[in-house]
């Protein structure tokens, strides 16, 4: 998968005030189903009962998780999202973004 937990990632397709262009931390990964937490991004309203946890109840905003094709891994020397390309060095495959080159996994 080319998106790892603590990754900062843009979101590149979403509902209208749900993502798209927007920016998050990655909090959880599912690569059985190819799908993505992020912090800020893919927010549901969820109605909750009250509960010993929750003792008022209402409605809370939540993230909910999202395909990996919808994101691309944030690049802080091109200032967006980018591809990535994976290079064999020192026996490991490190990430680098397509266009510049920065290193992810170093």
């Amino acid at each position: 998968m080319k998106i790892k937990r603590n990754d900062i990632v843009v979101a590149t397709r979403g509902r209208d005030g749900q993502g798209k262009g927007k920016t998050g931390k990655v909090l959880q990964v599912d690569p059985l189903a190819g799908r993505v937490l992020v912090e800020g991004i893919n927010l549901v309203t969820k109605h909750v009962k009250k509960s010993q946890d929750n003792p008022k109840g209402g409605i809370i905003h939540k993230e909910a998780l999202m395909a990996v094709a919808n994101l691309a891994l944030f690049c802080p020397h091109c200032k967006k999202g980018v591809r990535v390309r994976r290079v064999v060095e020192a026996g490991k495959r490190v990430r680098h973004c397509a266009k510049c080159g920065h290193g992810f996994d170093a």
